[in-house]
């Protein structure tokens, strides 16, 4: 592959060995070689690969076969973007079809240096890249770039999200909060959803938000409406119903996926004022393969249906926009500004 420059990634880390960046989900993982630039200049992609994540028996094996693709070997340090919470040495999550352990990786693939971060704080990290001009405005006024504190959410294999917030001053650097959103509980908004908690709450003691709000949970909600209405489920797979929804010849799947829609909404805007942020990026998997659908359901209904205060809502942009490798760009953001605090 061709080098690409990332462009804005400034840094003020010189000119060194490539390092590894790479974005983990539970369906793809994907891995750079990057190169940090000269006194502020852009980092360099020197070489990108994807990944299916359960054609490959660990995280370890995939990033040793990028390795050995690209003749990294002499790699010695790698920051990799991940959904989970890190708890000792073992990552803490339900979403990939593997463990991993963060000593283990470090041996396998003979790194002096090995971090873990959490994959939406990554995301967040990436934020100050992202053009607003090539994203889809949902609602709120169109600005150049976010003011403030920026909610990153999005729903995919689970669900994630986290706040950036801007520098303190000229000479510091922005901070991110990460969050495990995805598991704070379910907050239904009227009586069918009630009605649908209510079943999630037979196979479930706590039912998190990614038990509706993610594509699993896509899958949950559709089985649940379909035992609601006493007809059989006809899909098994969360694009299936996002299919059929589109095409409107399954009910169940169209009011699974408004629900979901409008259920997600109604978090978005919970967590706006629970932070007090300023605008909001949504990714994940899901939103952008649902986008038309997406701008036509009940989202910004509920996202703006906070009482009285409605018209602060109506302030914050929300802007829906593609994934794609904004959590490696993340990932490789904060691996640059720790090598400039050293």
């Amino acid at each position: 592959m061709a080098q690409s420059a990332i462009a804005a990634m400034p840094t003020s880390v010189p000119h060194e060995r490539p390092f590894i960046a790479a974005d983990v989900g539970g369906t793809h993982a994907r891995i750079a070689l990057m190169r940090a630039g000269i006194g502020g200049g852009a980092a360099t992609m020197l070489h990108y690969r994807q990944y299916v994540c359960a054609e490959h028996e660990g995280l370890s094996a995939i990033v040793r076969d990028f390795i050995d693709a690209f003749d990294a070997g002499g790699v010695e340090h790698a920051a990799i973007a991940i959904a989970g919470v890190l708890h000792g040495d073992e990552l803490v999550n339900t979403n990939l079809p593997w463990q991993v352990s963060l000593s283990q990786m470090r041996r396998a693939l003979s790194l002096s240096e090995l971090a873990l971060i959490n994959d939406f704080e990554a995301m967040a990290r990436a934020t100050p890249y992202i053009d607003p001009a090539a994203a889809t405005l949902l609602t709120g006024p169109a600005l150049a770039a976010p003011p403030g504190p920026t909610l990153v959410i999005g729903p995919g294999t689970g669900l994630g999200a986290a706040l950036w917030m801007p520098p303190a001053s000229r000479d510091a650097h922005s901070t991110v909060m990460a969050t495990e959103a995805g598991h704070a509980a379910l907050a239904p908004g009227n009586e069918r959803e009630l009605e649908l908690l209510r079943r999630l709450l037979r196979q479930w003691p706590h039912v998190d938000n990614e038990r509706v709000l993610s594509g699993p949970g896509l899958l949950n909600a559709y089985r649940c409406l379909c035992d609601m209405e006493g007809v059989a489920p006809r899909w098994t797979d969360p694009a299936e119903i996002a299919a059929a929804a589109e095409r409107g010849d399954d009910a169940q799947a169209l009011e699974a996926l408004q629900i979901f829609c409008a259920m997600l909404g109604s978090l978005v805007g919970d967590l706006v004022l629970t932070f007090g942020a300023q605008a909001v990026y949504l990714a994940g998997g899901i939103p952008a393969h649902i986008r038309p659908f997406l701008q036509q359901s009940g989202f910004v209904e509920r996202f703006l249906n906070k009482g009285v205060l409605r018209s602060v809502l109506a302030s914050v942009p929300v802007w829906l926009i593609e994934h794609g490798r904004f959590g490696l760009i993340g990932a490789a953001a904060w691996y640059m500004d720790r090598r400039a605090a050293e």
